[in-house]
This record gives C-alpha cells, sequence and structure tokens, in this order.
C-alpha cells in the first residue's frame, strides 16, 4: 500500500518553519557567501599564479586546480575536516571555534574552508579567462602611464574583466547555495540535515524532502533576481544591455557553456 503525501506537513515546513529551521535556513546561506567569498579570493591567487611568468608559480596554481577539479567535493569535505588532524598532528577543528564575539562550530568552519578551496580552483579558470578577455594593450598602456603590473591589473584589467567574471561567477553562487547540502555528512545542520532528522523521526521523507527542495529553490531564485540586477548594473555584455531585466534573469539560470569553463558536474 502506498502512503498517502500529506500536505499539510510540507505546508507547515513553509508556512509556519520553527526557530531551528530558521537556524538550519541561516547556517545554509551564511556558509554559502563566506564559501564564495573566500573561494573568490583563492581564484583570483591562482589565476595570477598561473598567468605569472615564474614558472614554479605556473606549476603550483595548476596542480591545486587539477587536483582540486580532479576529486570529489565530498571527499574533500571529508579530507579536510577528518584527515587534516592525522597529518598536521593537532586537533585543526576542535568542537568550538571562537571568532571574536562569534563561535561557530568546528564542523561549520571545515566545512567553510573544504567549500572554499574547491570553489577557489572553479573561480581560478574563471578569472583567468576574464582576464585573458581584457585586450593586451590595456596593460601596455597602463605601463606606459608609468603604473607598474600590479597597480594596472588592479585598476585598469581587473575592473574590465569583472564584466565577463559576473555572470559564472553569480552561477558559481547558485551552486554554492545547494553544495551546503553536503555538509549535512559531517554533522552541519543546515537545510538536508534538518529535513534528514525530520525524516528519520516521521518516516516522512516526501514531505519533508519536498519542503526543502522548495526552500533551495527559493534562494536560488531570490539569489537569480539578484545576480540579474548586478549583471544589469555592470552591463555584463553588449547583448545584455538590450536585455530586460526579466530576460537577463532567464539568462541567470542558463548553464554556463562547458567549452568556456571546461568544467565537470560535481
Amino acid at each position: 500500500m502506498i502512503a498517502a503525501f500529506e500536505w499539510h506537513i510540507f505546508w507547515d515546513r513553509i508556512v509556519h518553519p520553527d526557530h531551528v529551521f530558521a537556524q538550519a535556513l541561516w547556517r545554509t546561506v551564511y556558509i554559502a557567501v563566506l564559501a564564495q567569498v573566500f573561494g573568490v579570493a583563492l581564484g583570483l591567487v591562482s589565476a595570477l599564479m598561473r598567468m605569472s611568468r615564474f614558472r614554479v608559480l605556473r606549476i603550483l596554481g595548476g596542480m591545486y586546480v587539477l587536483v582540486i577539479r580532479g576529486t570529489p567535493v565530498i571527499v574533500q569535505i571529508f579530507f579536510i575536516y577528518f584527515g587534516a588532524n592525522l597529518f598536521l598532528g593537532f586537533d585543526l577543528f576542535p568542537r568550538t571555534v571562537g571568532l571574536g564575539p562569534v563561535s561557530l562550530s568546528g564542523a561549520v568552519v571545515a566545512g567553510i574552508v573544504a567549500l572554499s578551496i574547491n570553489e577557489g580552483a572553479y573561480m581560478s579558470e574563471i578569472i583567468r579567462a576574464g582576464i585573458a578577455s581584457v585586450d593586451k594593450g590595456q596593460m601596455e598602456a597602463a605601463r606606459s602611464l608609468g603604473m607598474p603590473h600590479g597597480l594596472g591589473m588592479r585598476r585598469i584589467v581587473l575592473p574590465q574583466a569583472a564584466r565577463v567574471i559576473v555572470p559564472p561567477l553569480g552561477n558559481e553562487f547558485n551552486n554554492m547555495l545547494k553544495t551546503t547540502s553536503l555538509l549535512a555528512f559531517i554533522g552541519v545542520y543546515e537545510l538536508f540535515l534538518d529535513a534528514d532528522v525530520h525524516y528519520s523521526s516521521t518516516f516522512k521523507p516526501s514531505e519533508y524532502f519536498a519542503a526543502v527542495a522548495f526552500w533551495y529553490l527559493m534562494l536560488t531564485v531570490i539569489w537569480s533576481v539578484i545576480q540579474a540586477w548586478i549583471e544589469g548594473r555592470l552591463a555584463a555584455s553588449e547583448r545584455g544591455d538590450r536585455l530586460s531585466f526579466w530576460e537577463r534573469m532567464r539568462e541567470a539560470w542558463a548553464p554556463v557553456p562547458g567549452r568556456f569553463l571546461g568544467r565537470a558536474p560535481r
């Protein structure tokens, strides 16, 4: 006998979420934001290393991208959370990590570190492609004005590259919001684990996982609206300037072409 779908459970999780669920939702959001910010920073460093004139830096940057993109993110999460302690000989992620007035669990910190490192490898390719899209004459013009290479990169090249970087970066953050669900496997109480806990106690998987799918969908829809607005403000492309707001939002949902990033599914 097939059990009937209990709609009241589904609607209750959407209309009347409890305090624990609200905390799980907030944890999902701030983990995604922090991991994406650190991932962009790592990606920028890696991209500059891969474009360096020093061979050692190019090799190190290439190895980082190769290893991280060539291994599953869940393996990286487990390795950083469980394996780092064995390699270092001390507890890198204790039960509670105090960061000034903020206190985070060690699993949350490990999750942010793992997702940041993973994201950095993908952002490295995105940023490198964005920088390469800027005409080399821009840097030559900056150097002719007496700007050092680093200053020319910051003031001339990177602002122009941002127009190319922002659309795939937005798609990466959209994906990051969903990738945080993997942290449930190391005990981070976020959206997916909240649904799993309720399913374990009620044996109602369809209702709770359908509700959590709805909340992930809402997060990605909200971000897609924000992304479309940002792309419009930055005039991400000449074609994008002629698109309406809703057309740009549909573009934000479109998958990034594989030939541009060469990225395989995680």
